[in-house]
């Protein structure tokens, strides 16, 4: 899985053609996708490391590989027919090189067993995307390139205060000098001083929670999300926000171990709860295509950090399964805002006008993933949000249950009004023949369409079955990988 893209760019650097890098991207896209499927299963086996320990596997961080993986491959495909597009030949080797490169970080974030080297893994996954978000070189997607790697370094740097604060609690119990495994910081966690404790969770939970979009540290990414290339958009959304959340699970699991009060799970549901409240805002007035998926993105983040905050079997399997469904949908979507773009040659809602009757295939599966992604049924957006829904109402925190019901209503119909627009609204004058959209482009869209469609109807007892392994490894701090599970 790893290894795959690692040569790819190395190829791909090497031989500098344009069909060589997109078609050397795309099986190593393949080759990640086919070697991640297994993953789950096999982590149900039991935590294994690899490369003395550095490197590990554990049925959570196996569910976000797979997801990120999924993703990888659906955007490499859609790159194909999207980039052709932009008349950047000569370029096209050194996109696809760090869109590799883009891939093989949020593979391996997950698989980290040191709070040290994911803190490593989520910086270089900055480094790398900053120059993907830029690579059209409008003076928009510069300056959105540079308000990215600005706030999200900061971000990151409170998130590196937070580690050190807690390999400094840690020493305390464990000596001076130790390894810092997920492990052991969950072994050590009930001996640790809990103020300092509770310090280096609220750093982590800002600076991670920087680089998943959560308000208010979310500005970076309307502008990153909406002037990079559709591709990259879709990587970042679908599968480097996940990818981020990593590290704010794994140190919940390990501050939950020292059992520090309710502080810790409500600083998460209340930042989940504004992002919702947030990208409402933004969505009722929003008039950018993919600053509107954007701030979708911050919606369904924040629905995810709900989730993990009320925890439980109900909450921890909501938010996992909202992880792989809001990864399918917003792949699709960012792939019809990126051939709309692309066929009207505009960003604004409302110059894009008759979009059933011009483009009726993708016009039909955009529909469908914008009624998707408010979470509307049949599709598995529903199910993920409903069970969220429920692990609230169970709990202490109803309040953001409620809070989250309403806010998901405003969303449903700000959203959909849109597309409304888009979809009914009458053009003013007869349209210019359209550029036809390229089979590259639409198979991706099919591929994201019909497994989000089956999860709405089919929630699989095995997957349900392995959510619950995992709310138990939480619950108990043993999903922080290693020995100490």
């Amino acid at each position: 899985m790893v290894l795959a893209p690692v040569i790819a760019i190395l190829l791909i650097l090497a031989l500098r053609h344009p069909r060589w890098a997109e078609g050397l991207n795309l099986l190593a896209s393949v080759i990640s996708f086919l070697a991640a499927l297994p993953l789950p299963m096999l982590s149900l086996q039991g935590p294994q490391a690899f490369w003395a320990d550095y490197v590990a596997l554990d049925p959570f961080g196996a569910w976000v590989i797979l997801c990120a993986a999924i993703v990888y491959l659906l955007a490499s495909l859609y790159a194909i027919g999207y980039m052709r597009q932009l008349d950047e030949e000569t370029r096209l080797p050194r996109f696809y090189a760090l869109f590799a490169a883009f891939g093989l970080t949020t593979l391996i974030g997950p698989m980290m067993n040191s709070a040290g080297l994911y803190w490593i893994a989520i910086e270089l996954t900055t480094l790398v995307s900053t120059f993907l978000v830029a690579f059209e070189r409008a003076p928009e997607a510069i300056e959105a390139a540079w308000k990215y790697i600005i706030v999200v370094s900061g971000g990151i740097s409170l998130a590196l205060l937070g580690t050190v604060l807690f390999y400094w609690a840690g020493t305390f119990v464990l000596g001076p000098s130790y390894d810092m495994t997920w492990a052991a910081l969950a072994g050590a966690a009930p001996r640790m001083n809990p103020a300092l404790l509770l310090l280096a969770f609220l750093l982590v939970l800002i600076g991670y929670g920087t680089k998943v979009g959560l308000a208010p540290m979310h500005t970076w990414l309307p502008d990153a999300h909406s002037e990079g290339p559709a591709p990259v958009s879709a990587l970042l959304s679908g599968a480097l926000l996940n990818t981020a959340m990593v590290g704010i699970v794994r140190y919940l699991a390990i501050i939950e171990a020292a059992h520090p009060g309710p502080l810790p799970r409500t600083a998460l549901i209340v930042l989940g709860a504004f992002s919702l409240f947030v990208a409402a805002m933004f969505i009722v007035r929003q008039r950018g295509i993919k600053r509107l998926m954007a701030y979708s993105s911050v919606e369904h983040m924040g629905i995810m950090a709900l989730g993990f905050g009320f925890g439980g079997p109900l909450g921890v399997a909501g938010a996992l399964y909202h992880m792989i469904n809001h990864s399918l949908n917003k792949s699709l979507m960012f792939f019809g805002a990126g051939s709309m773009m692309r066929s009207y040659e505009t960003k604004d809602i409302g110059a894009i006008r008759e979009v059933g009757r011009r483009f009726p295939v993708v016009g039909a599966l955009w529909l469908a993933g914008a009624v998707a992604i408010t979470g509307a049924p049949p599709f598995g957006l529903f199910a993920s949000e409903f069970t969220i829904l429920r692990a609230g109402l169970l709990g202490p925190h109803v309040w953001a249950a409620m809070v989250m019901a309403l806010l998901l209503i405003v969303i449903f119909t700000a959203f959909l009004n849109h597309f409304r627009i888009m979809y009914f609204a009458p053009a003013d004058s007869e349209a210019a023949p359209m550029r036809a959209v390229s089979a590259w482009c639409v198979t991706p869209m099919w591929l994201a369409f019909v497994p989000l469609l089956v999860f709405g109807l089919w929630w699989p007892e095995a997957i349900w079955q392995y959510f619950g392994a995992i709310a138990h490894d939480l619950a108990s701090g043993a999903a922080v990988m290693g020995a100490g599970r």
